[in-house]
């Protein structure tokens, strides 16, 4: 049991690194004291299955399955979004089949196969010689029961500088650098990483909190919705209609470097570009966190200013929360439409939370039921036209304004169905040959998405209501393994977007062509404001911060920097070093902060105030 944890401890760090000699440098060299601490966790977690079995081969199958099924789990998410597992991604496990469908059939058959040979044979051993391994007393059990609980449960207090967890991980050598979540788990080994975040504060409490500088904040910004509001006509957003389409995994993929395709796979989404209120959208994630975009966009809130230990919102912040603010609140009517499973993410509680009225998803049935579910030629997931398709019948279900928010699913991974009479093909370095066939395959996707979007527009275009777009890419696909994240942080975490107003909208003054101004480069939480100000509307004290923020100040982005608190980018994709920021900005986010705290961590002294 003891070679065991050794053994197992080595194949977790490998599978986070997948590199035989750094793994090595780690376990026997830099970090040999958090791999012993690692070892000695596994040792008591076997005694504990041990004390719940009392059967030596079963208690082993068990330990032996989990821990294959952990490291496969973690080294496939570190390849397509470059973290961890992590506490969070536990609610997935609901959707254990969907997870199942993103990996191929190959793995799923290989992973299989060594798993029925290695249960076979411990359920062999246990029958020829189970009866002379070692049982222990029930009092004994409950020991190795308890002290697993324990070993386990102590990890809560990791964070807390104070209490005895901390000061012994720091003996270890264990540091959480939470800002680059995967170097983290690189040093420290995956599991001492994913223990490590099972408890995570929302936000650090910034400087200078308290009620009274919280109300003066809300004075402050009353003001400048007043003087911006002189420049807006517009006072009647609920009788405008607002989409937020977060379209999955989309970034083009010629700004990737090294990378070269023979062909332009959004054509029309450029020309739509060049045409409209656009620019590059800076990313908090690679490879996946769709869900942490989606919560910048509704809310305004950006993923930089939380603690650096939590990972998703959605699941560690809203359900702590009482009506949120986020944009469907200004609305009467509002839905969600996601063509997959409701309870990613935690969608269907944090849409409620977030007081959006219905929800079709493809669990949603009846009248809820999505309207349109085909889906591309061989391909699983719904199209992007099934779901613009969708978007289109909302729209006209009501006669006023709504806010609908559309998230994709088309283009989401893995990337290895044949699209028929795929013509893309690919050229550079930037890519494995591993990877160069799920090259093609995305940008295939990208195609179908650029035709169906342009089509999408056209219809809108045909509705006699004032209708504003916000469409937006997540994050890259991660599949350019050819390229060091690291080097190419900047242009590996920018997406693109645009923001369209139908025809009505522009001839009625209820929605601009082009804006110009900060445009190039700007953040999920930078929509709200865009889009406020593309509609000629006048805001709330909230949204007046919002709106600063998002024209004075560098974009930003959560960094995978482990010695930075954020990332932020000017106009030209040049990273901005936050003591290089005028003294304007810093103040202008230093009371960003408070009021993201305020809202989320702190005591809700400016909700009642700050968006009226």
């Amino acid at each position: 049991m003891v070679v065991s944890a050794f053994v197992v401890g080595a194949i977790l760090n490998f599978a986070q690194t997948n590199d035989f000699i750094f793994t090595s440098q780690i376990i026997f060299g830099t970090n040999f004291n958090t791999y012993l601490l690692t070892v000695l966790i596994l040792f008591i977690i076997y005694l504990g299955i041990y004390g719940v079995v009392n059967r030596f081969f079963y208690t082993s199958a068990i330990y032996f399955v989990f821990f294959m099924i952990y490291a496969v789990a973690d080294r496939l998410k570190v390849i397509y979004r470059s973290e961890p597992i992590l506490p969070s991604d536990l609610l997935m496990l609901r959707n254990s089949r969907s997870l199942l469908s993103m990996l191929t059939p190959g793995l799923i058959i290989k992973v299989g196969l060594i798993l029925i040979v290695l249960v076979g044979g411990f359920i062999f051993l246990e029958k020829k010689y189970g009866q002379k391994m070692l049982h222990f007393k029930t009092w004994v059990r409950l020991i190795l029961i308890g002290l697993m609980a324990f070993s386990i449960g102590i990890f809560y207090t990791a964070d807390n500088t104070d209490s005895m967890t901390y000061k012994i991980l720091a003996a270890s050598g264990y540091t959480n650098s939470d800002s680059n979540i995967n170097r983290s788990a690189n040093s420290n080994g995956p599991m001492l990483t994913f223990l490590g975040n099972m408890y995570v504060d929302v936000m650090d409490k910034p400087a200078g909190y308290s009620k009274a500088k919280m109300l003066q904040i809300v004075e402050k910004y009353q003001a400048e919705a007043k003087s911006i509001n002189k420049h807006r006509d517009n006072n009647n957003l609920q009788d405008q209609t607002l989409i937020f389409v977060l379209s999955e995994s989309f970034s083009d993929p010629t700004r990737v470097p090294n990378i070269s395709l023979n062909q332009d796979p959004m054509s029309n989404i450029r020309n739509l570009k060049n045409n409209t209120t656009s620019g590059l959208m800076m990313s908090s994630g690679y490879g996946g966190s769709t869900a942490n975009m989606e919560y910048m966009a509704l809310t305004g809130l950006a993923m930089n200013q939380f603690s650096n230990s939590l990972q998703t919102p959605y699941t560690q912040v809203v359900n702590k929360q009482d009506g949120p603010i986020n944009i469907a609140n200004s609305f009467k009517t509002s839905a969600a439409i996601h063509p997959y499973h409701g309870n990613f993410y935690n969608r269907n509680s944090v849409y409620k939370s977030f007081g959006i009225k219905s929800f079709k998803n493809i669990d949603t049935t009846g009248d809820a039921a999505l309207k349109y579910s085909k889906t591309l030629p061989g391909m699983d997931y719904i199209s992007d036209e099934s779901a613009y398709n969708d978007a289109v019948w909302q729209v006209n279900q009501v006669t006023g304004g709504q806010f609908i928010n559309l998230v994709t699913m088309q283009n989401h991974m893995p990337y290895t169905n044949d699209y028929d009479n795929n013509q893309f093909t690919n050229t550079g370095t930037g890519v494995s040959d591993d990877n160069r066939k799920q090259v093609n395959n995305y940008a295939k996707g990208m195609s179908y998405t650029d035709t169906s979007t342009l089509s999408f527009l056209n219809q809108l275009d045909q509705i006699d209501k004032p209708i504003t777009v916000v469409w937006y890419g997540d994050h890259l696909p991660g599949i350019y393994d050819g390229n060091n994240l690291y080097e190419n942080n900047i242009v590996e975490h920018q997406t693109d977007y645009f923001i369209y107003s139908n025809k009505y909208a522009r001839n009625h003054n209820y929605g601009t062509t082009k804006l110009t101004n900060a445009t190039q480069v700007t953040d999920p939480n930078g929509f709200i404001p865009l889009a406020l100000e593309q509609m000629n509307q006048k805001v709330t004290p909230y949204y007046a911060l919002l709106t600063e923020i998002q024209q004075k100040v560098p974009a930003m982005a959560k960094s995978i920097d482990e010695n930075s608190d954020g990332l932020y980018v000017d106009e030209n994709s040049k990273e901005i070093f936050k003591k290089d920021l005028t003294a304007e900005q810093k103040n202008l986010i230093a009371d960003y902060k408070l009021v993201q705290y305020d809202l989320t961590a702190g005591q809700n002294y400016s909700k009642k105030l700050i968006n009226k």
